[in-house]
Protein backbone atom coordinates (compact mmCIF):
# COMPACT_ATOMS: atom_id res chain seq x y z
CA UNK A 1 0.00 0.00 0.00
CA UNK A 2 1.39 3.41 -1.01
CA UNK A 3 0.30 6.60 0.73
CA UNK A 4 0.88 9.96 -0.91
CA UNK A 5 0.57 13.04 1.27
CA UNK A 6 -0.90 15.66 -1.08
CA UNK A 7 -1.21 18.35 1.59
CA UNK A 8 0.71 21.63 1.62
CA UNK A 9 2.51 22.42 4.90
CA UNK A 10 1.33 25.46 6.83
CA UNK A 11 4.16 27.81 7.79
CA UNK A 12 5.11 31.46 7.57
CA UNK A 13 6.40 30.69 4.05
CA UNK A 14 3.15 29.16 2.78
CA UNK A 15 1.61 30.92 -0.21
CA UNK A 16 -1.64 32.73 0.53
CA UNK A 17 -4.15 34.00 -2.01
CA UNK A 18 -3.93 37.75 -2.61
CA UNK A 19 -5.92 39.51 0.10
CA UNK A 20 -6.18 36.48 2.41
CA UNK A 21 -4.64 36.55 5.90
CA UNK A 22 -0.95 35.71 6.12
CA UNK A 23 0.17 32.78 8.25
CA UNK A 24 1.47 33.58 11.73
CA UNK A 25 2.76 30.83 14.05
CA UNK A 26 4.20 32.12 17.30
CA UNK A 27 5.30 30.35 20.48
CA UNK A 28 2.92 30.60 23.44
CA UNK A 29 5.13 28.51 25.72
CA UNK A 30 8.42 26.67 25.23
CA UNK A 31 10.26 24.04 27.22
CA UNK A 32 13.48 25.85 26.32
CA UNK A 33 12.16 28.83 28.30
CA UNK A 34 11.54 26.72 31.39
CA UNK A 35 7.86 26.06 30.73
CA UNK A 36 6.35 22.59 31.01
CA UNK A 37 5.29 22.12 27.36
CA UNK A 38 5.62 23.47 23.85
CA UNK A 39 2.45 25.30 22.75
CA UNK A 40 2.05 27.54 19.71
CA UNK A 41 -0.37 30.27 18.70
CA UNK A 42 -1.76 29.79 15.19
CA UNK A 43 -3.23 32.58 13.08
CA UNK A 44 -4.27 32.06 9.46
CA UNK A 45 -7.30 32.17 7.19
CA UNK A 46 -9.81 29.37 6.74
CA UNK A 47 -8.69 28.95 3.12
CA UNK A 48 -5.00 28.48 3.85
CA UNK A 49 -2.88 25.83 2.11
CA UNK A 50 -4.81 22.57 1.48
CA UNK A 51 -8.44 23.29 2.32
CA UNK A 52 -12.05 22.43 1.55
CA UNK A 53 -14.66 24.89 0.26
CA UNK A 54 -18.23 24.17 1.42
CA UNK A 55 -21.27 25.89 -0.13
CA UNK A 56 -21.32 28.43 2.72
CA UNK A 57 -18.13 29.93 1.24
CA UNK A 58 -20.36 31.72 -1.31
CA UNK A 59 -23.94 31.12 -0.14
CA UNK A 60 -25.36 32.39 3.15
CA UNK A 61 -27.77 29.44 3.35
CA UNK A 62 -25.24 26.84 2.18
CA UNK A 63 -23.81 23.97 4.20
CA UNK A 64 -20.88 24.89 6.42
CA UNK A 65 -17.65 22.94 6.69
CA UNK A 66 -18.82 20.95 9.72
CA UNK A 67 -22.01 19.93 7.90
CA UNK A 68 -20.35 18.29 4.90
CA UNK A 69 -20.91 14.52 4.62
CA UNK A 70 -17.64 12.70 5.18
CA UNK A 71 -18.51 10.01 2.65
CA UNK A 72 -17.87 12.54 -0.11
CA UNK A 73 -14.43 13.39 1.30
CA UNK A 74 -13.39 9.74 1.60
CA UNK A 75 -13.50 7.29 -1.28
CA UNK A 76 -12.31 6.28 -4.72
CA UNK A 77 -11.09 9.11 -6.94
CA UNK A 78 -9.43 9.75 -10.27
CA UNK A 79 -6.25 11.81 -10.44
CA UNK A 80 -6.16 13.32 -13.92
CA UNK A 81 -3.04 15.05 -15.23
CA UNK A 82 -3.64 18.08 -17.43
CA UNK A 83 -0.43 19.21 -19.15
CA UNK A 84 0.61 22.57 -20.55
CA UNK A 85 -2.77 24.28 -20.25
CA UNK A 86 -3.81 27.65 -18.89
CA UNK A 87 -7.34 26.46 -18.20
CA UNK A 88 -9.05 23.09 -17.91
CA UNK A 89 -11.85 23.12 -20.45
CA UNK A 90 -14.34 20.66 -21.86
CA UNK A 91 -11.89 19.32 -24.51
CA UNK A 92 -9.42 18.39 -21.76
CA UNK A 93 -12.16 16.63 -19.82
CA UNK A 94 -13.35 14.72 -22.87
CA UNK A 95 -9.81 13.49 -23.49
CA UNK A 96 -9.48 12.34 -19.87
CA UNK A 97 -11.80 9.33 -20.31
CA UNK A 98 -13.77 10.02 -17.14
CA UNK A 99 -16.04 7.02 -16.69
CA UNK A 100 -19.56 7.17 -15.25
CA UNK A 101 -18.52 5.51 -11.99
CA UNK A 102 -16.13 8.35 -11.07
CA UNK A 103 -17.62 10.67 -8.44
CA UNK A 104 -14.41 12.38 -7.28
CA UNK A 105 -11.86 13.92 -9.61
CA UNK A 106 -8.58 15.66 -8.82
CA UNK A 107 -6.58 17.67 -11.35
CA UNK A 108 -2.80 17.54 -11.44
CA UNK A 109 -1.45 20.51 -13.39
CA UNK A 110 1.68 22.62 -13.65
CA UNK A 111 0.30 24.33 -10.53
CA UNK A 112 2.01 21.74 -8.34
CA UNK A 113 5.34 23.26 -9.38
CA UNK A 114 4.23 26.71 -8.24
CA UNK A 115 4.52 25.70 -4.59
CA UNK A 116 8.31 25.78 -5.06
CA UNK A 117 8.24 29.48 -5.89
CA UNK A 118 8.92 31.97 -3.09
CA UNK A 119 5.63 33.84 -3.55
CA UNK A 120 2.04 33.35 -4.70
CA UNK A 121 1.78 33.08 -8.48
CA UNK A 122 -1.29 34.62 -10.16
CA UNK A 123 -0.75 32.64 -13.39
CA UNK A 124 -2.19 29.34 -12.21
CA UNK A 125 -4.28 26.78 -14.07
CA UNK A 126 -7.99 26.98 -13.28
CA UNK A 127 -11.17 25.08 -14.15
CA UNK A 128 -13.27 26.77 -16.82
CA UNK A 129 -16.92 27.38 -15.73
CA UNK A 130 -18.26 25.44 -18.73
CA UNK A 131 -16.05 22.53 -17.75
CA UNK A 132 -17.40 22.77 -14.20
CA UNK A 133 -20.94 22.50 -15.60
CA UNK A 134 -19.82 19.49 -17.65
CA UNK A 135 -18.60 17.79 -14.46
CA UNK A 136 -21.85 18.60 -12.64
CA UNK A 137 -23.83 17.03 -15.47
CA UNK A 138 -21.69 13.90 -15.16
CA UNK A 139 -22.62 13.54 -11.49
CA UNK A 140 -19.23 14.46 -10.05
CA UNK A 141 -19.49 15.11 -6.28
CA UNK A 142 -15.98 16.37 -5.49
CA UNK A 143 -13.37 18.31 -7.49
CA UNK A 144 -9.83 19.12 -6.39
CA UNK A 145 -7.06 21.25 -7.87
CA UNK A 146 -3.44 21.92 -7.01
CA UNK A 147 -3.41 25.64 -6.19
CA UNK A 148 -5.33 28.13 -4.09
CA UNK A 149 -8.39 28.68 -6.27
CA UNK A 150 -10.34 26.63 -8.76
CA UNK A 151 -11.41 29.89 -10.46
CA UNK A 152 -9.31 32.17 -12.62
CA UNK A 153 -7.33 34.68 -10.54
CA UNK A 154 -9.60 37.59 -9.56
CA UNK A 155 -12.46 36.21 -11.65
CA UNK A 156 -14.82 38.70 -10.00
CA UNK A 157 -18.02 36.66 -9.92
CA UNK A 158 -16.35 33.31 -9.08
CA UNK A 159 -18.27 31.44 -11.81
CA UNK A 160 -16.55 28.08 -11.36
CA UNK A 161 -17.11 28.08 -7.61
CA UNK A 162 -20.75 29.07 -8.11
CA UNK A 163 -21.34 26.37 -10.72
CA UNK A 164 -19.93 23.63 -8.49
CA UNK A 165 -21.20 24.74 -5.10
CA UNK A 166 -24.73 25.40 -6.37
CA UNK A 167 -24.85 21.72 -7.32
CA UNK A 168 -23.46 20.67 -3.93
CA UNK A 169 -20.07 19.67 -5.34
CA UNK A 170 -17.34 19.81 -2.70
CA UNK A 171 -14.17 21.67 -3.72
CA UNK A 172 -10.66 20.92 -2.48
CA UNK A 173 -8.02 23.55 -3.22
CA UNK A 174 -4.35 23.90 -2.40
CA UNK A 175 -3.32 20.32 -3.17
CA UNK A 176 0.18 19.29 -4.28
CA UNK A 177 0.59 16.33 -6.63
CA UNK A 178 4.35 16.55 -7.12
CA UNK A 179 5.68 13.04 -7.59
CA UNK A 180 2.21 11.47 -7.70
CA UNK A 181 1.36 9.58 -10.93
CA UNK A 182 -2.09 9.96 -12.40
CA UNK A 183 -4.49 7.09 -11.86
CA UNK A 184 -7.08 5.82 -9.44
CA UNK A 185 -6.73 6.13 -5.66
CA UNK A 186 -8.63 6.22 -2.42
CA UNK A 187 -8.87 9.82 -1.25
CA UNK A 188 -8.98 10.74 2.42
CA UNK A 189 -9.43 14.46 3.04
CA UNK A 190 -10.53 15.64 6.48
CA UNK A 191 -11.01 19.37 7.08
CA UNK A 192 -10.93 20.84 10.56
CA UNK A 193 -14.38 20.65 12.13
CA UNK A 194 -14.95 24.39 12.47
CA UNK A 195 -18.47 25.13 13.68
CA UNK A 196 -20.20 27.26 11.06
CA UNK A 197 -17.00 27.35 9.01
CA UNK A 198 -16.78 28.79 5.49
CA UNK A 199 -13.69 26.67 4.80
CA UNK A 200 -11.46 24.16 6.49
CA UNK A 201 -7.68 23.61 6.31
CA UNK A 202 -7.21 19.91 5.68
CA UNK A 203 -4.83 16.96 5.66
CA UNK A 204 -5.32 15.03 2.44
CA UNK A 205 -3.77 11.77 1.29
CA UNK A 206 -4.10 9.41 -1.66
CA UNK A 207 -3.88 5.67 -1.00
CA UNK A 208 -2.88 3.24 -3.72
CA UNK A 209 -3.68 -0.39 -2.93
Amino acid sequence: MEIYDISVPISSKTHTYTGDPEVEITPASRISNGQSANVSMLKFGSHTATHVDPPYHFFEDGKTIDELPLDILIGRCMLCEIKDETAIGIPELERANITDDIKRILFKTRNSELWNKPEFDKDFVFLDPDAAAWLVNRGIQLVGIDYLSIDRFKSGTHPTHIELLTAGVVIIEGLNFSGVPEGFYKLVCLPLKIAGGDGGPSRAVLIKD
